[in-house]
């Protein structure tokens, strides 16, 4: 589904909006991909070091372990999304509402979300074609700009370094 925003447009929300906490946020949404293209909204979920978000396909894709979890903060997917019922479509598992960028969280950062203990790590996450299709070519360069990419605008990629539960509405602090 092609968005109706334009790259300008994008960028004077953006420019007018609200930042997230850079400590103490919160979890907004938690999406499992059971599978290629399905995806599962659940208010909590299991995370483990050894498989990431229990049930994900995650495993399944042979992915890298520093690709294990994905997260994208809430007010970009809003942005680009629009629908809270559209957020999974981007394909990550958590969305956030905390500053993502690499100068509040560089690659090494400790999170707390819930009893889980994740680890940001220096893989980039960057913006793929599904990505376009989905919220349409301005917003796969909208945060895939320079200054999309210093504040992860497309998301970040962590490894689970405690096991434990995540709800929605947990608090997160860096560690």
């Amino acid at each position: 589904m092609e968005a109706t925003s334009t790259l300008e447009q994008l960028e004077a929300r953006w420019a007018s909006s609200e930042r997230s906490p850079r400590d103490d946020g919160a979890v907004a949404l938690i999406a499992r991909r059971p599978a290629a293209d399905q995806r599962e909204e659940l208010q909590s979920a299991a995370f483990s070091a050894e498989a990431g978000l229990a049930g994900d396909d995650w495993l399944r894709r042979g992915a890298k372990p520093e690709a294990q979890i994905t997260l994208m903060n809430s007010r970009v997917i809003q942005l680009v999304a629009g629908d809270k019922a559209r957020w999974a479509l981007s394909g990550d598992q958590l969305f956030v509402d905390l500053d993502i960028s690499q100068e509040n969280l560089p690659p090494g950062t400790q999170l707390q979300l819930g009893e889980v203990v994740m680890e940001i790590t220096p893989l980039p996450h960057t913006g793929c074609s599904k990505f376009a299709r989905r919220f349409g070519g301005a917003a796969r360069k909208w945060v895939m700009t320079d200054q999309g990419q210093l504040e992860r605008r497309r998301g970040v990629y962590a490894r689970v370094i405690v096991d434990g539960v995540i709800k929605v509405g947990d608090r997160i602090r860096k560690l």
